[in-house]
């Protein structure tokens, strides 16, 4: 039986108790148009950048729409039908490449990398399958921070990709754990080329796209004229600024590809349909691989797994320069949706994807109708407060905004929904500030999962603004500092803030609370530098509970 089948006999049962109890009110949020637009319209700015959508059930499309502008400079505004760079959604076409080729017999993913890129550094210690999976160990070239620094804008083939880091030291052993890796998804792209005699590019737009009649998709380029194409922004509302230039040779099988929201539900209900690949090679797709311990990831070949509203879901989400996409499969229910925006807040296009899923579902997550923020009244609930866990809450005003942040996490921020609650549009939760005797005593804070209330146990927290620090402080932070053998923190300077990128890992912004105190409200971390007569030395990093000192390597 299938990771899947295994668990909807189950569902089943328990969603058609769910119709029963629900009066039909269920079904009649989920074919209400108007509230897919709400929840659209309701996490993109008008004058911003923003999303389009779709949901459907099988090839039936129950919304498809758009919020927001296309083009900032010449207020556009998105039609549904545009076209985004889709990032890491790639990786399911890369890997249903592989499948189709494994099923010609030309490859099995079994096979060594060795086997296809004979001159790769110990090339028979990694499968296909270590490469699908992201447990080969490789260094992601994503993740270096110089190669991100000085070299997203150049042109570059597969081959001179694979030179940046095929001969780095490995993070861990093949199949020992799970560790995302564009590096992996480049070297299939390689394989696909080596394998089929035909570039990367042609593969993917003959076999793939022209067979399933996908118009608007293709390999992304900057020099070519793409109709309908949006374009991609970073920073925050009230600070928007183009993407950054990125060479679309650079992400390649791992995230080089375009299309609109139409042509991916187009793609995933013939991938899931046995259209692409057999049936049997879908399920190894989306069926979490086992580490060599025993324990299981959440992902499979190119697809992640998961859950919404206690279904199991197929899933994948891609971040590029300027793009940030969304794409969600419950096969219960055979609901499709996919958000695919041109603004740059990673998180909340996800949240997107996952409300309108429940919605189409008949189990929405609230969301109450927004009222004006008012200090006199909002402000009161500046504070602290802990949790039943013991774990802190932080609650402040900034900006005429309220803003929480248990300790640890990411800050949010609240919108006001009456006098005491209040809801997040990039969170799936709800607060309400508990008010007894005209004193604010505590919080209820409702997740998705649970209810849990915050007793309020101090005043207002020191400030999170941010100040200016001169440039020429700023530059005795720049380099590279240990914090453990393999693993280091590297701070450059952009302009007149700074950028922290661990080993592996994206980069964050900083932001200065004081000239050697810097911080990432979006995380949650706090990065102080300890300086010596004029000089940095070393770094201590906060996050939670945990205090880790990083020394500054020697130039």
């Amino acid at each position: 039986m299938s990771f899947f089948e295994r668990r909807r006999n189950v569902r089943r049962y328990l969603s058609l108790l769910l119709a029963l109890t629900t009066l039909g009110w269920g079904s009649a949020w989920a074919q209400s148009t108007d509230q897919y637009e709400r929840i659209l319209t309701n996490a993109y700015e008008p004058d911003g950048p923003g999303a389009t959508a779709i949901v459907a059930r099988g090839d039936s499309v129950l919304f498809l729409g758009a919020a927001g502008l296309a083009d900032v400079e010449l207020g556009v505004p998105l039609g549904p039908d545009m076209v985004f760079e889709i990032g890491s959604i790639t990786k399911q076409f890369t890997a249903a490449a592989i499948m189709m080729l494994a099923e010609e017999g030309k490859l099995s993913t079994d096979d060594p990398l060795s086997k296809f890129l004979p001159d790769y550094p110990n090339g028979d210690a990694y499968t296909v399958e270590h490469l699908l999976t992201h447990t080969s160990g490789i260094v992601s070239y994503t993740g270096i921070p110089e190669y991100m620094r000085t070299k997203v804008r150049q042109d570059m083939t597969p081959d001179e990709i694979i030179d940046e880091f095929d001969h780095l030291p490995v993070e861990f052993e093949p199949g020992e754990r799970f560790a995302y890796n564009n590096s992996g998804y480049i070297l299939l792209g390689a394989i696909i080329e080596e394998v089929s005699g035909e570039s990367y590019e042609d593969y993917v737009e003959e076999h793939i796209f022209a067979k399933l009649g996908m118009a608007s998709a293709r390999y992304g380029h900057r020099d070519e004229i793409i109709p309908r194409r949006a374009e991609g922004y970073r920073g925050t509302a009230g600070s928007y600024a183009n993407a950054q230039y990125l060479s679309m040779t650079q992400p390649y099988a791992a995230g080089s590809l375009m299309m609109n929201v139409a042509d991916w539900h187009r793609w995933s209900r013939a991938l899931f349909g046995g259209h692409v690949i057999s049936p049997e090679a879908v399920e190894r797709m989306s069926t979490p691989y086992v580490l060599d311990d025993g324990d299981t990831t959440q992902y499979g070949y190119g697809l992640g797994v998961g859950d919404i509203r206690d279904r199991p879901v197929v899933q994948h989400g891609g971040g590029i320069f300027g793009y940030s996409t969304s794409g969600y499969y419950v096969p219960d229910d055979e609901i499709f949706v996919a958000v695919f925006s041109n603004n740059p807040n990673a998180g909340m296009n996800g949240i997107t994807a996952i409300r309108l899923a429940a919605a189409a579902l008949g189990e929405p997550f609230p969301m109450p109708e927004a009222v004006a923020f008012d200090p006199a009244v909002h402000g009161r609930y500046e504070g602290l407060y802990e949790m039943e866990d013991s774990v802190e809450m932080s609650v402040w005003i900034e900006d005429g905004a309220l803003y929480t942040q248990r300790a640890g996490q990411p800050r949010r921020q609240a919108t006001p929904a009456s006098d005491t609650e209040f809801f997040y549009k990039r969170a799936l939760l709800n607060v309400e500030f508990v008010v007894e005797n005209d004193a604010v005593t505590g919080m209820v804070v409702h997740t998705a999962d649970e209810t849990m209330r915050a007793e309020r146990v101090g005043d207002v927290p020191a400030t999170k603004r941010d100040v200016s620090v001169s440039v020429e402080i700023l530059e005795r932070y720049v380099g590279v500092y240990v914090v453990r053998e393999g693993f280091e923190l590297t701070i450059s300077r952009e302009q007149d803030g700074l950028r922290a990128v661990a080993t592996g890992q994206g980069g964050i912004e900083l932001q200065a609370r004081s000239e050697t105190e810097f911080f990432n409200s979006q995380i949650g971390v706090d990065i102080e530098f300890v300086v010596e007569n004029g000089q940095a030395v070393a770094l201590i990093v906060r996050q939670g509970a945990q205090e880790i000192r990083a020394e500054k390597k020697n130039d």
